[in-house]
């Protein structure tokens, strides 16, 4: 149903740093963009997740409410990309942990310019 999702960034280098060491973890890499966009995904045709300096050239800004959820792979690939994220700079949100029991593993964290991010393990999804 999704076909990608944007973040905004306002330092391009340092977001391609961190969402090329971040998605890594997962298999997913740069696949196509531009100057001010970048593309990332598994290339697989599922959905992609795009970071860019926003089209407006106005600095980015975090939106409250707004977040992108990253599927783990496991409650173990849960704890990988947090720890990962935790590492590469990236503020806590929320530490891994079981959040409707028997049913949602996440953990939260929020990137380099504040954007909310979530990895997780649904079961039975």
């Amino acid at each position: 149903m999704i076909g990608y999702s944007t973040i905004g960034v306002n330092d391009m280098d340092r977001a391609i740093a961190f969402y090329d060491a971040l998605l890594g973890e997962i298999g997913a890499k740069q696949l196509f963009g531009m100057d001010r966009i970048k593309f990332y995904g598994k290339g697989d045709g599922g959905a992609m997740l795009a970071i860019c300096i926003p089209y407006d050239e106005k600095p980015q800004s975090t939106g409250n409410g707004q977040m992108v959820a990253i599927a783990g792979g496991g409650e173990e690939g849960v704890k990988k990309l947090y720890a990962k994220a935790r590492e590469l700079g990236a503020t806590d949100e929320g530490e891994p942990g079981e959040r409707i029991p028997g049913m949602f593993y996440g953990a939260y964290v929020r990137d380099l310019d504040g954007n909310k991010l979530c990895f997780f393990d649904m079961k039975g999804a």
